[in-house]
C-alpha cells in the first residue's frame, strides 16, 4: 500500500506539470505549444519520474552510436544540457538545449559548442579539453568508420584546429577566437546547420 501511494505521488507531479510552465518554454525556445505537449509526452513516457539522470541518457546516445563508444561525449552533452549542474536533466533543460542545437541561430550554435568543449567552465578551451572531447567523438564514430582512422588522427586534427583557433598563440581558446574562427570556416558553418529540424 505504502509503495503504491508513492508511486500515485509521483505520479501526480508528474501530471501536475503546469500549462504555465508550457507557455514560459514557448517564450524561452523556438519550439510551438503544440510541438512541445507532443515532445513532453514523449519525455514523460521515456521518463516518468520527469528527470533523465546520465546514465540513461548515455543508454540513449549508445542506440544512436551503435558502432562505436559514444558514453564519452555522451557525458560532455549531459553536462552541457544540464545547465543547473544537479546530476540530472529536467525536462525544461532538454527542451532548451533541444530548441538551441535544432533551431537556434548560428551563433547560439557556436555558443552551445563553446560550452561543450569548455569542459571546466572557466571560459577557455585548453588543447586538452579540445582532444578530450574530439577523441570522445571519434571513439563515438567507431573503428568502422569510413575512411578508417588513424590513431594519431585526434591529436593531429586538434593541433591543426588549435593552430587555427588560437589567434594571440596564448594557449588558450577564447569565446571570442572560437567564434570568429568557426564563423569564417565554410565547413564549420554548414555543419552547423545540419541540425536544423522541424518536428
Amino acid at each position: 500500500m505504502h509503495i503504491e501511494n508513492e508511486i500515485d505521488d509521483l505520479e501526480m507531479q508528474v501530471m501536475r506539470y503546469k500549462p504555465e510552465g508550457i507557455d514560459e518554454l514557448v517564450r524561452n525556445t523556438k519550439f510551438t505549444k503544440k510541438e512541445l505537449q507532443i515532445m513532453y509526452r514523449g519525455f514523460k513516457q521515456e521518463c516518468p519520474t520527469g528527470l533523465v539522470n546520465e546514465d540513461a541518457f548515455k543508454e540513449i546516445y549508445a542506440q544512436f552510436f551503435p558502432q562505436g563508444d559514444s558514453s564519452a561525449y555522451a557525458h560532455y552533452v549531459f553536462n552541457v544540457f544540464d545547465a543547473d549542474h544537479n546530476g540530472t536533466i529536467s525536462f525544461e533543460e532538454f527542451v532548451i538545449g533541444l530548441s538551441v542545437l535544432s533551431r537556434g541561430s548560428l551563433n547560439e550554435k557556436l555558443m552551445w559548442a563553446f560550452k561543450l568543449y569548455d569542459i571546466n567552465g572557466d571560459g577557455y578551451i585548453t588543447k586538452e579539453e579540445m582532444l578530450d572531447i574530439v577523441k570522445a567523438i571519434y571513439d563515438m564514430m567507431g573503428k568502422y568508420a569510413d575512411p578508417p582512422i588513424s590513431e594519431n588522427a585526434p591529436g593531429d586534427h586538434v593541433e591543426r584546429v588549435f593552430q587555427k583557433m588560437d589567434k594571440n598563440r596564448d594557449g588558450v581558446v577564447t569565446i571570442d577566437e572560437f567564434m570568429e574562427t568557426c564563423k569564417n570556416d565554410e565547413n564549420i558553418t554548414k555543419s552547423m546547420s545540419v541540425f536544423d529540424t522541424i518536428l
